[in-house]
């Protein structure tokens, strides 16, 4: 089922997907979460409280309050002075980042560890370069970011030969979406898009989680990939290519095609490259 072909999903392609994969539900404290900080005037005690009841989420906030990142000032204890530093945007990220990787179990710790360290800082070097360029909402490059994979963990717990089938592109440098997309009945862009549209985050998000591997994303009509959904593509397509580099690992996520059609749409120059490239390695560097 390649997206390019077509486009709209049927409720027989939703179904055959939910029926492959178990798509876990939006928490209820995400939903808490995210309807105060959309308010108008957001209540900033009612939102460290809503934080503060869950262990996990209250950890992640005080971390990246007290980073190098936003932790310029003295060091911080409070979930209340945490919301207060980073703002409800940044907050809204915290949560939602906390409750996915509490969503998924089952799974090896050591591999999930690893995993999320990696989107983690995926989504902080996607974050900055989008903060880089002009009109791209930093935090939302980074909630996209930290979903456009969260769909792998679900499939290698679904589909018991998918951890082998990623280990072998490792070995064998294959792209693993085009070894995905021939071994099993759903994608990780599919059943991506979809467990952002059952956890009530924007649609511009699913919509750019779900092209995200396609070889014509940059060609395809607004009305299909809006603009702004392909920026978020981009900065995540121009952050994984150069972390890979910037780790002495083989791309095998993005390739130098869509690479450069990432630059292109992001209007990139040369010398910007380089300056991205050397807050990639610090970013990298300072979240491992």
């Amino acid at each position: 089922m390649a997206p390019s072909e077509h486009h709209d999903l049927s409720h027989e392609d939703v179904q055959k997907v939910i029926a492959s994969v178990d798509i876990p539900a939006c928490p209820g404290v995400v939903t808490d979460a995210m309807r105060e900080a959309q308010k108008d005037e957001p209540d900033i005690k009612r939102l460290a409280d809503v934080i503060s009841g869950d262990p996990g989420m209250s950890a992640a906030a005080l971390k990246l309050a007290n980073s190098p990142l936003f932790g310029s000032g003295a060091q911080i204890s409070s979930v209340r002075k945490a919301v207060e530093r980073l703002g409800t945007k940044n907050i809204v990220c915290v949560v939602v980042a906390a409750a996915l990787r509490a969503s998924v179990t089952g799974l090896p710790a050591a591999w999930l560890e690893e995993f999320w360290r990696r989107t983690t800082q995926m989504a902080v070097t996607a974050s900055m370069i989008a903060r880089k360029q002009y009109g791209i909402s930093p935090d939302a490059a980074y909630t996209y970011t930290l979903f456009h994979d969260a769909a792998i963990p679900l499939m290698m717990k679904r589909f018991p030969e998918y951890a082998k089938v990623l280990e072998n592109c490792e070995q064998e440098k294959k792209m693993r979406i085009s070894v995905e997309a021939a071994l099993f009945p759903c994608t990780h862009p599919i059943v991506g898009s979809l467990l952002v549209r059952n956890w009530g985050l924007p649609p511009i998000l699913g919509q750019a989680i779900r092209f995200h591997h396609e070889d014509d994303a940059y060609d395809l009509p607004d009305r299909t990939l809006p603009g702004g959904a392909l920026s978020f593509i981009a900065v995540t397509h121009v952050a994984e290519h150069l972390f890979a580099e910037t780790q002495g690992e083989p791309d095998l996520e993005v390739g130098e095609i869509l690479f450069n059609r990432a630059l292109e749409h992001l209007g990139i120059s040369a010398d910007d490259l380089d300056s991205i490239r050397e807050l990639v390695a610090l970013t990298a560097a300072e979240t491992a």
